[in-house]
């Protein structure tokens, strides 16, 4: 799943997960990205964190409090990316971080790293 606002960013992040053959769907505020992940129980999620309604740290946190979603990976995929940021982003319960503009190959290597992980923890 990405949380993303602004439909420029999700697009280009979409068009590089689908090509490389994953499946995305979208929630546009933090909001309601911590209702779709109780309800999707999605792989994964990244995450933006400037965002209306409810921003990405809030978010996170929700998410990470709730026994439900707990346990999704979790990644900020933001343009914030001063050194506060992310330790903020970190301690608000993100598993990584993405600095936009996203280089592409190394983007990609870091959510297949992701889903190897995944798969180690369900053997």
């Amino acid at each position: 799943m990405i949380v993303e606002d602004n439909m420029d960013n999700y697009e280009l992040v979409r068009f590089v997960l689908e090509r490389a053959g994953y499946e995305v769907f979208l929630a546009v505020n933090g909001r309601d990205g911590v209702a779709a992940a109780r309800f999707q129980k999605p792989d994964l999620i990244l995450m933006d964190l400037g965002m209306p309604e409810m921003d990405g740290w809030v978010a996170a946190e929700k998410i990470k409090l709730d026994p439900v979603t707990k346990s999704i990976p979790l990644y900020a995929i933001t343009a914030h990316t001063l050194p506060r940021d992310r330790y903020r982003a970190l301690q608000a319960g993100y598993d990584g971080y993405i600095s936009k503009p996203i280089h592409v190959q190394s983007f990609l290597t870091m959510i297949d790293d992701a889903f190897e992980k995944l798969k180690g923890k369900s053997k």
